[in-house]
């Protein structure tokens, strides 16, 4: 029953912003890492940011300086700020947290993906 609702996906101008959230959705008793990882077309899909719950980050190479991922864990959501953005950012964009329920262990859920399209 827990799920991940993302949004802010769309189409874009090189060089605009992009502001995707991403909300557990459902009853957890807590929530671990999360992250957002993309998937363009014939590429495999790779990891653009994470973050623990503890407040650390990592990022690719290639969105370092342009990219922020922040999370509000009173409201279950994770956040990728996307600036500077450039046509290879183009991608279909998942989120993915390591969540618990009661007396279960930590397990992976994703989003369903939000397309990000950025024009030249």
């Amino acid at each position: 029953q827990v799920q991940l609702v993302e949004s802010g996906g769309g189409l874009v101008q090189a060089g605009g912003s992009l502001r995707l959230s991403c909300a557990v959705s459902g009853s957890v008793i807590s929530i671990n890492d999360m992250g957002w990882y993309r998937q363009a077309p014939e590429k495999q899909r790779e990891l653009v940011a994470s973050t623990t719950s503890g407040g650390s980050t990592n990022y690719a190479d290639s969105v370092k300086g342009r990219f922020t991922i922040t999370r509000d864990n009173a409201k279950n959501t994770v956040y990728l700020q996307m600036n500077s953005l450039k046509p290879e950012d183009t991608a279909v964009y998942y989120c993915r947290a390591d969540v618990r329920r009661l007396n279960s262990r930590y397990f992976e859920v994703w989003g369903q993906g939000t397309l990000v399209t950025v024009s030249s």
